[in-house]
């Protein structure tokens, strides 16, 4: 197929590719994710600026008339140069579930934030008992008064310790399994009775376990229909995945090339460990684990916008294609470099950590495999 890329996307890849060069060399993310802070405000001032964070939301929302592609050329270039900035729970996860269930009063409140950088949001779904299970919840939201009140812990929600807000899924109905009795709320972190416990990820992000303490929210907080958000949240972090997708072919092709950069320095028995033949043969694999993960994402990508069937077929084909390579991709690099890359110094173990992750993140290879089994016998 011949897919080609607008003028625009062009334009935003080359002015991120030329970001991500001036501002992500590898040791000064390095600094960065050792830092208090582990992220740098400035940087996603930067995005904002630049019309990075309005992408993906139309012109009527107040972004900038984008959608599924240009938050795909976005990530692979964020995956790229490992950028942590949370553009993933601040404009496709919150920013989706806005623009696909906002009312006016909430898209005009919040998108307005995010396209402007002033606002930062997280996606509060996963529970320790829930594994990869979207309507495994136990953390409730109970009608009192004109609003509700949470209670209940979310745990490893990224980009949390950074968030202004989150967005969290909540049972107000049904029992824990339940598919029916889902629904979903933007909540300001600051809310009395939001507790939260900050810590760094594997790889260099930063996440929090999240606990609601009989939280008080207004009802206002509520997006969509009570009770019947699962379908929401599905396409959302459906949308959330192809995005992950496209960083990880971004950084499987920068762990490609530094391998094969470091296989034509690296010398053994007087001659580089490039021309060992069985070498040569292992690099070929992951240029092509790496060529067919770019075609499952570009596909996925495409079908996010069609019927519900359809869409979960491309996405879950996606995250396993996808998943095997970056698990093979990253294991194989770091076989290649050897003890040395083991090592905090070089850039190709931080590579290997987020692709290692990536392959958890909204449901690993054998989870979607399942998904994909399920939809195609129907």
């Amino acid at each position: 197929m011949d897919f080609n890329f607008t003028e625009e996307q062009d334009m935003v890849r080359d002015g991120l590719a030329r970001l991500v060069r001036e501002e992500y060399g590898a040791e000064t993310r390095r600094e960065v994710i050792a830092s208090d802070s582990g992220w740098r405000p400035e940087i996603w001032a930067q995005l904002a600026e630049l019309g990075i964070l309005g992408m993906p939301f139309s012109e009527g929302d107040g972004g900038f008339g984008g959608g599924a592609i240009d938050a795909m050329v976005v990530m692979e270039e964020f995956g790229k140069g490992l950028v942590v900035e949370p553009f993933v729970p601040t404009v496709v996860c919150a920013g989706g579930f806005l623009k696909h269930a906002g009312t006016v009063a909430q898209k005009e409140e919040h998108i307005g934030g995010i396209v402007s950088g002033e606002r930062v949001y997280a996606f509060a779904y996963a529970e320790p008992q829930g594994r990869y299970d979207l309507s495994d919840i136990q953390v409730t939201a109970k009608k009192e008064g004109d609003g509700y009140v949470l209670s209940g812990h979310k745990a490893v929600v990224i980009g949390a310790p950074w968030a202004s807000h989150l967005v969290v899924t909540a049972r107000t109905g049904g029992d824990r399994n339940d598919k029916e009795g889902i629904s979903v709320f933007v909540v300001a972190k600051d809310t009395d009775g939001i507790v939260t416990r900050d810590y760094a990820t594997v790889d260099g992000r930063r996440a929090s376990e999240v606990y609601f303490e009989n939280a008080s929210i207004p009802a206002d907080a509520l997006i969509g229909e009570e009770g019947a958000a699962l379908p929401l949240i599905e396409r959302v972090t459906d949308e959330a995945i192809a995005a992950q997708c496209a960083e990880a072919c971004g950084a499987m092709k920068v762990a490609n090339a530094t391998t094969l950069e470091y296989s034509k320095q690296r010398k053994q028995f007087g001659v580089p460990i490039g021309k060992f033949q069985v070498l040569q043969h292992r690099m070929v694999d992951m240029y092509t684990e790496y060529e067919s993960s770019v075609s499952m994402t570009y596909l996925a990508t495409l079908r996010l916008g069609e019927d519900e069937r359809t869409r979960k077929l491309a996405v879950s084909a996606a995250k396993v294609r996808v998943g095997q390579a970056a698990t093979k991709v990253g294991q194989e690099s770091i076989q290649i470099h050897g003890g040395n890359g083991m090592t905090d110094e070089y850039a190709i173990g931080h590579y290997f950590k987020r692709l290692t992750i990536f392959n958890s993140e909204f449901g690993d290879v054998d989870h979607h495999m399942k998904r994909h089994v399920a939809l195609s016998s129907d």
